[in-house]
């Protein structure tokens, strides 16, 4: 009886060693969180102001956020009418990036003019009217900018649209993981969502113990087991990447695509849209209707220099999908 009562005391003893082991080699974080597109960077921001604790894993999956043109623009140009919330998130975006370019010493918002091109009279008095909307008097300007490209076609000239401008995505992506590599917060594999532990007061995964899971993962999301019922369309977006030393545009021109000047002669031309295609590839048919756009355009020689590909992560009625699982 004694050698069964030793033997019972001796594991116990080694389960509470390899539970004091592993309380002490696994680290406590608030939040974990997978994905560092825009959205993830925006999250681990945040987390970062208010003291908060995390760790990221991003395996370099989706890239939509590093393929996106940028731009931030508060009004739907097909349609003169306001973006969701725009007087709200430009003034959160501005704050936020210009405090976080001073944070991480780099520049990658630009404030530029976007242009919309007139194709007739009618457009542009479809312009004005727009304009003379309360919530649209702000962002539209009253002027029509008259054409002084000679390599662009636009005889009936533009309307300007206000308190715009474009992010280097792959600038202040790079920039934050370098942060984040530094400070080891970043962990750059793929989240195993089988290894995950899930417990009353807490979530186990590898050698973390957090308090929350936040998943930034953009259109990888119907990858996720936990919301991949949610219901996120996905449009896949390609760009052009020319150069062109003729072109010497440095406004966004906006046409039937996107004109935007990058620097050193080159622009990048966009974007198309393909909610069948979910590949990251690029493709020769999204090539051959941006060229045409783009000839439609501008009438001077240029090359082209790179293809870029990513999937969006849309949704019907165009708004964040965030909850509690």
């Amino acid at each position: 009886m004694l050698e069964i009562i030793n033997q019972f005391l001796e594991t116990l003893l080694r389960r509470n060693l390899r539970v004091a082991a592993f309380s002490y080699f696994c680290q406590m974080v608030d939040y974990l969180v997978v994905g560092l597109g825009l959205a993830g960077t925006s999250f681990c921001e945040t987390l970062y102001k208010n003291n908060s604790s995390f760790v990221v894993f991003n395996d370099n999956s989706q890239t939509s956020s590093l393929v996106a043109g940028g731009l931030y623009n508060p009004v739907i140009l097909k349609r003169f009418t306001l973006s969701w919330n725009a007087k709200e998130q430009l003034a959160a975006a501005n704050n936020f990036y210009a405090d976080l370019e001073h944070r991480l010493e780099t520049t990658f918002d630009y404030q530029l003019p976007v242009l919309r091109r007139f194709v007739s009279h009618e457009e542009q008095n479809l312009w004005f009217e727009a304009s003379d909307k309360p919530h649209l008097k702000d962002y539209l300007s009253t002027k029509v900018v008259s054409n002084e490209n000679s390599e662009i076609t636009a005889k009936h000239g533009y309307g300007q649209v206000l308190h715009t401008g474009r992010l280097d995505t792959v600038k202040l992506l790079s920039a934050y993981t370098n942060w984040l590599i530094k400070e080891g917060l970043l962990k750059p594999r793929t989240f195993d969502h089988t290894e995950l532990e899930i417990n009353k007061e807490f979530f186990r995964y590898k050698d973390f113990r957090v308090k929350h899971i936040v998943f930034a993962e953009g259109y990888g999301l119907k990858q996720n087991p936990f919301f991949k019922y949610l219901p996120m369309q996905g449009s896949k977006g390609e760009y052009l990447i020319i150069r062109s030393k003729r072109l010497k545009e440095i406004n966004v021109v906006k046409s039937s695509i996107f004109l935007i000047p990058l620097g050193d002669d080159l622009y990048k031309v966009g974007a198309t849209y393909n909610r069948h295609d979910k590949t990251n590839l690029s493709s020769a048919n999204a090539k051959q209707e941006l060229l045409r756009k783009l000839k439609d355009l501008i009438n001077c020689d240029f090359e082209v220099v790179d293809q870029l590909a990513g999937i969006r992560p849309t949704v019907k009625d165009r708004r964040p999908l965030v909850g509690e699982h």
